[in-house]
């Protein structure tokens, strides 16, 4: 029997919790989806479970101290959380940082961008029933993890940067096993590609899958990957560069349609980029100092800034306040692009099956200590 409103069934509309303790939200996430069906009628995004309230503790301490808190964002990505803390105090003082730390900067970037890469793609694929590539990615994630557990000690959250350059130089031969990791890296990337990309379960997957036009994503305010997916070329590193990134050559990938497999091509993509900037950035390291001209004790002068950089997710903005009295901040603020990428988030997955919100989750790539903070 039809209904007046043309159905074939009169059926309710269904409210359900997808989290915040989910194996595929990546973190203590909620979406509230309103479904008919199996498909997202409407969705509300509930955040705020991982809040540790970072922001404010760094304005109760030095500005040192502060270093360490960063990591503890976007915990997959500590070392570039520590740079674009580091650069931004060095903008206020106007602090010149040495050739050579720069350019060790760079290059721990990019490998910090290839291990959060690796974290992506394999609980993206692992998401969607690729549980192969889990275990690929991870294998060579560990080999950088390696690499900076040699350079800093640790494995997770680095503490690898000061303010004016780097806390040490590298260990003997650490630059030619990053070398070797780079040839290793390489061939890897084509492993992925030849398990993925032409794949038809992940073609049906990804294709068409939470398209969203460049207008969009600019209105929205994505940045990293999830723009570029949409074919907006834009890139910290290209645009506004800091550390050496203006001596290297380098491509910014872009996709055409703004979808989830667009998405992940992009970051394919970056693999093979960054791989190409650590070749350029080790084979080309300068001798000299690793610290510029940096007092004992860390004072700015009164005033404020903001300065961003290109993390794995996107533009990580650092906006800092001081009055120039106290060791410690007067204000300080983060601008994280996985909160502002998750706003795209009920817009992507409206109207698409619950199946697709955890691939759909995936592609945006969010860590929720960096939403929350």
């Amino acid at each position: 029997m039809t209904t007046h409103t043309g159905q074939m069934f009169d059926t309710e509309e269904l409210v359900i919790n997808m989290g915040p303790q989910h194996p595929s939200t990546h973190g203590v996430l909620r979406v509230v989806l309103r479904l008919d069906g199996e498909k997202v009628v409407s969705s509300d995004v509930v955040i705020g479970y991982l809040h540790r309230g970072i922001e404010k503790l760094s304005e109760n301490r030095n500005w040192t101290q502060i270093i360490l808190l960063t990591d503890r964002m976007d915990y997959v990505a500590a070392a570039t959380n520590n740079v674009g803390y580091c650069q931004t105090v060095e903008k206020l003082m106007q602090i010149e940082v040495p050739r050579r730390a720069r350019y060790i900067r760079t290059a721990i970037c990019e490998l910090q961008r290839i291990a959060s890469h690796c974290l992506w793609l394999g609980t993206h694929a692992m998401d969607i029933g690729a549980m192969t590539v889990f275990l690929y990615a991870f294998r060579e994630r560990e080999l950088i993890l390696d690499l900076f557990e040699e350079y800093c000690g640790a494995r997770l959250t680095y503490n690898s940067m000061r303010i004016g350059g780097l806390p040490l130089d590298i260990p003997v031969g650490w630059d030619r096993k990053v070398l070797e990791f780079c040839t290793i890296m390489s061939e890897k990337v084509d492993e992925y590609e030849e398990l993925l990309t032409h794949n038809r379960i992940w073609l049906e997957r990804t294709r068409g899958i939470g398209v969203i036009t460049a207008e969009q994503a600019i209105a929205i305010g994505l940045s990293g990957p999830p723009l570029r997916g949409s074919g907006v070329p834009r890139d910290i590193r290209k645009d506004e560069p800091y550390a050496a990134y203006d001596e290297m050559k380098f491509d910014v990938p872009v996709g055409t349609s703004g979808d989830t497999y667009d998405r992940y091509l992009v970051r394919l993509e970056e693999f093979r980029q960054s791989i190409r900037i650590i070749r350029q950035a080790i084979q080309g390291l300068p001798e000299g100092p690793i610290v510029g001209k940096v007092p004992r004790l860390i004072k700015p002068p009164a005033g404020e800034t903001y300065h961003a950089i290109e993390s794995p997710k996107g533009e990580i903005g650092y906006f800092i306040v001081s009055d120039g009295k106290s060791t410690n901040p007067y204000r300080f603020r983060v601008r994280p692009p996985s909160f502002c990428n998750l706003q795209a988030l009920p817009q992507l997955i409206k109207g698409h099956l619950v199946a697709d919100v955890v691939a759909l989750i995936g592609s945006i790539d969010v860590v929720l200590g960096e939403v929350d903070r």
